[in-house]
């Protein structure tokens, strides 16, 4: 009793004398667009205390330890870790990615002479180790500690936190409430334990913490009040649910986008102006609205804007056969708009119906990734046109007789003259062309409408194929919402490839490995093999057959696929698989609602279409 009594005194007198010391120097701190912001060092000492924590336990752990102590300190460093997480991810985001890495070697590919390959020491390693039901590896175990150990120090030694901005510090609260959405909710964090609900809520306490140390700021004391009100809600709903029957669609339409409203709010009571120079829109207020994205930093930069006469005009040179050395085919012919910009063929056809060496990708939602191409041969889409164009099989031609061909159309001329000033050159062309395709992306598919509110429409089916998407079925560890590509959040500034053990033929019982080499050229990196990109799920009831060589004719077998484990899964050696080649252990029922989901992600002009 008498020690609850000194607590409680020492308590109330540290509030004392804090408020004293408030009074006395800043009785009034206020936020501002262009100075440093007046609560860093607050800032920095909360972060300071989760870095602290974390590295605490992460201290006790030792391989002489048995594996309930070291489970149980885990479980406490990986609390802290992600309470801290908010921070690092804005701040130190590196070290985010090193902290946080998937248990999958990296490949980090300079030029011919400069390759590393680096195995990841990261927290989900040490819970695949901790929590395998393999025998443990105490080597194994004590490099990943021995890493944590000097890790985490470090980064506190070595902080960035000295002259952020008030933006700053809101665009970290922007960033967490996206990761959460679109990662943290999905089990990409959390692989064997799936305690991503519990690792959420340490977030949003995290959250609610920064907000505090803002409280004083807020000239509308109410916005403080909703802020307080949506994240005990938050909590309440994460705290009710658990990882396999989480209503993830709810979550986010009533949690994730209100908080983005508010987000939007609370710029407003500080006066400030988040950057936009990112990815992400500043003012966006719905995870699948069109505007969530920031599109002008997904284009070449310096570019013209993308306006409606430059659409138009991109749209009538990627419909030209005139562009080609045959004449006779245009980008339409291998991306046909009525199949979502794909062609139905396992395959795609080039000049003379000679087969290519995949599938034709579809070219909604291809603005949303930084890489092109199933082996991400090009950097963006003007890169892209580049290959199309000089590749013996397609339109085979050289970019200077296009700009020559341009140029003497007369409809042409007077398009660039008054959208490029004249200018008819290659780089102009290619970006017309580019701006067309950018615009394909509107977001405007029965599920966006629903999230956005627009209307009611979705079934108890489409809603679980979504929650299982997120959650069980790990869809959504590499179809990252909202584009439902590789794009990674919450930075989305790069794109994903998996080696899935993709097969060359449809069967389940006797699969064949695809020895197509994907990734590994041109740098011959055995590691990189059979690696392609992450594509999007938008408008898939359209673009079959599927996969990079177009083995799947239906969704059901695709779902199958991955419910088996992939090429593992299926008995097949795939040394470098990225995909768990466990079973998913999906019902008919589930793999049923899956397939319902990804249809309605049909863009509303194909639905109109049909």
């Amino acid at each position: 009793m008498k020690s609850s009594i000194y607590t409680i005194f020492f308590a109330f007198l540290f509030l004392m004398v804090g408020s004293c010391k408030k009074q006395e120097g800043n009785a009034s701190r206020t936020t501002s667009m262009d100075k440093e912001s007046v609560f860093n060092e607050d800032i920095k000492n909360y972060y300071f205390q989760t870095l602290d924590s974390a590295a605490y336990y992460i201290q006790k752990m030792d391989t002489t330890q048995s594996l309930e102590v070291n489970r149980a300190n885990f479980l406490k460093s990986r609390e802290w870790y992600k309470r801290a997480e908010p921070m690092i991810i804005a701040y130190d985001y590196e070290n985010y990615l090193s902290m946080n890495a998937p248990n999958l070697l990296k490949v980090e590919i300079d030029d011919y002479t400069d390759i590393k390959k680096l195995k990841p020491k990261s927290y989900q390693v040490l819970e695949e180790l901790l929590y395998t039901e393999e025998p443990i590896s105490n080597n194994e175990l004590d490099l990943v500690l021995t890493y944590l150990q000097v890790r985490i120090p470090y980064i506190r030694r070595n902080h960035m936190l000295y002259t952020q901005r008030d933006r700053h510090h809101l665009k970290m609260i922007r960033d967490a409430i996206v990761n959460v959405a679109t990662k943290g909710i999905t089990g990409f964090d959390s692989p064997m334990l799936a305690n991503s609900l519990n690792e959420a809520i340490y977030t949003y306490e995290s959250i609610a913490e920064i907000l505090a140390i803002y409280t004083e700021a807020f000239t509308d004391k109410s916005l403080m009040d909703q802020w307080s009100a949506e994240i005990e809600s938050t909590i309440a709903t994460l705290q009710s649910g658990d990882f396999d029957h989480f209503d993830r669609y709810t979550f986010i339409k009533d949690h994730t986008n209100r908080q983005l409203e508010l987000i939007n709010a609370t710029a407003t009571d500080w006066n400030i102006a988040l950057n936009t120079s990112r990815s992400l829109n500043p003012t966006a207020t719905n995870l699948f609205d069109k505007d969530f994205f920031n599109i002008a930093q997904f284009s070449t930069p310096g570019s013209p804007d993308i306006t409606p006469e430059r659409i138009d005009l991109g749209r009538n040179l990627f419909n030209d056969p005139s562009l080609s050395s045959s004449g006779n085919i245009s980008c339409a012919t291998c991306h046909i708009k009525e199949k979502a910009f794909t062609d139905g063929h396992p395959k795609a056809l080039g000049i003379n119906g000679v087969e290519l060496q995949r599938n034709t990708p579809t070219m909604t939602y291809a603005v949303y990734q930084t890489t092109m191409f199933y082996d991400g041969r090009a950097d963006g889409l003007e890169d892209q046109i580049v290959n199309v164009v000089n590749d013996e099989n397609e339109f085979h031609i050289d970019l200077n007789t296009i700009e020559k061909r341009v140029g003497e159309n007369t409809l042409y001329k007077a398009a660039f003259d008054s959208l490029y000033g004249g200018e008819i050159n290659n780089l102009n062309v290619r970006h017309a062309i580019a701006t067309y395709i950018r615009s394909l992306a509107p977001f405007n598919s029965k599920f966006d409408r629903n999230m956005q509110g627009e209307e009611n429409s979705l079934t108890q089916e489409e809603k679980l194929g979504f929650n299982l998407f997120m959650g069980k079925a790990a869809c959504a560890t590499c179809h990252f919402p909202p584009a439902f590509n590789g794009l990674v959040p919450p930075k989305y500034a790069e794109t994903e490839f998996e080696n899935l053990g993709v097969p060359k033929n449809p069967s389940f019982e006797h699969p064949i490995l695809d020895d197509d080499p994907g990734m590994y050229h041109p740098y011959k990196v055995e590691e990189k093999r059979n690696f392609f990109k992450t594509a999007t799920v938008r408008n898939i009831e359209l673009t079959g057959p599927y996969m990079h060589n177009g083995v799947y004719k239906t969704l059901e077998e695709v779902i199958t696929f991955y419910n088996v484990g992939g090429g593992q899964g299926m008995g097949l050696d795939v040394p470098y698989q990225t995909l768990p080649p466990d079973s998913l252990n999906l019902s008919d029922g589930e793999q049923k609602a899956l397939v319902a989901f990804m249809k309605t992600l049909t863009d509303k002009e194909f639905v109109d279409g049909k």
